[in-house]
């Protein structure tokens, strides 16, 4: 087991003007479950292939505990890796393919048996030693993949979306058995994804990516509730932040005819507006009539919840009549008929805060 550090790693790739992965700086602990997440192209599988000695670094180091590994070879870095697409071989029995790496490493037959054997057990695969690929579900195969990873007992796991070829239901029982696996087995693991859902239930500390940056890395609750810009408040959480602009005026925030209060602090750093976040189990329904006023486009009844998607009018100025979305979860036994107007205040002590013109956060 080893700590793993970027620092102020890049990538650029031949042709372009612009990194892929632009001075990423992450120090992660030893025994740690690190997710990286963002939107597709934002660099987060690049950044594990660097890792993993896959991809060339352009700029700044790698670190893997207290070795150096920005120009060692990927068989170098004693690290494994479990991809997407399982990558087992077909004519090989699951046996074969765990110890497979092992083999090719020069260790005794009775070792590899071993380690296999011990590898099956925590991965409930001892019945399917003898069976081909093809013969298992992709779940099985999944774990097939990770136990190819196990038995080489390296200091770092990397997953590269391992879930991502899986159904719904599955990919939630599997998410789970990692996440079990990876504390119970205390190995520092690397995990890429794009779901954020996945993200929030399975890392110790979150990493969240845009066009190459790093946005914040955080706790997943530090991250839900403390967004550091207007970029991770809009993709952290589901269903996702409102967002809306909205005047400033004295005192606070002017939430149709009423003033929400926001910190001064915060106040005497925005401008004429402010973007303001609410979550959507963040809001006050206000039967007096005051209040931002939303038009409810859809309900959605969930049993116990609902949640109304509707539309607001928007506040920047820019455009005459332009409206801005907004989802409100409401009781589910008395949601708003579809058509109607409600009038939506922050509840208190859950509004963000962040600049109109950069994004950022402003105030606690």
């Amino acid at each position: 087991m080893a700590t793993v550090k970027f620092d102020n790693a890049t990538r650029i790739y031949p042709g372009n003007d612009s990194p892929s992965v632009d001075r990423l700086s992450i120090d992660i602990e030893d025994g740690e479950f690190l997710v990286l997440v963002g939107p597709s192209g934002c660099g987060k599988s690049t950044s594990l292939r660097m890792l993993a000695g896959l991809e060339e670094v352009n700029g700044g180091k790698i670190w893997i505990g207290d070795k150096d590994v920005t120009d060692l070879s990927p068989k170098q870095r004693d690290v494994a890796m479990v991809f997407q697409n399982y990558a087992l071989y077909p004519h090989m029995s699951v046996a074969d393919n765990m110890g497979f790496a092992l083999k090719i490493a020069g260790v005794d037959k009775a070792t590899i048996a071993e380690r296999v054997k011990e590898a099956a057990k925590v991965l409930d695969l001892t019945e399917f030693l003898d069976r081909k690929p093809k013969q298992l579900s992709g779940g099985q195969r999944q774990r097939v993949a990770m136990g190819r990873a196990i038995v080489r007992d390296p200091q770092v796991f990397l997953m590269d979306e391992p879930l991502s070829n899986l159904d719904a239901k599955l990919r939630v029982q599997t998410r789970t058995q990692i996440a079990s696996l990876q504390r119970r087995l205390g190995v520092t693991t690397v995990y890429v994804t794009h779901d954020q859902v996945e993200a929030m239930t399975m890392g110790d500390r979150v990493a969240l990516l845009k066009d190459g940056i790093l946005q914040q890395v955080d706790t997943p609750r530090r991250m839900y509730d403390h967004p550091n810009n207007v970029f991770v408040a809009g993709f952290i959480g589901s269903p996702s932040m409102n967002l809306v602009t909205v005047p400033a005026v004295e005192g606070g925030a002017q939430f149709g005819d009423s003033v929400v209060p926001v910190e001064r602090d915060a106040l005497s750093q925005a401008g004429t507006s402010l973007v303001v976040g609410i979550r959507p189990e963040d809001v006050t329904l206000n039967t007096d009539g005051h209040g931002l006023p939303v038009t409810v486009e859809v309900v959605e009844e969930l049993g116990a919840d609902a949640y109304i998607y509707g539309s607001t009018p928007a506040h920047t100025g820019d455009v005459e009549g332009a409206e801005m979305p907004f989802i409100a979860r409401v009781d589910g036994r008395r949601p708003p008929m579809k058509g109607e107007t409600v009038h939506i205040t922050p509840a208190d002590g859950h509004l963000h805060v962040f600049d109109a013109t950069s994004g950022e956060r402003i105030g606690d």
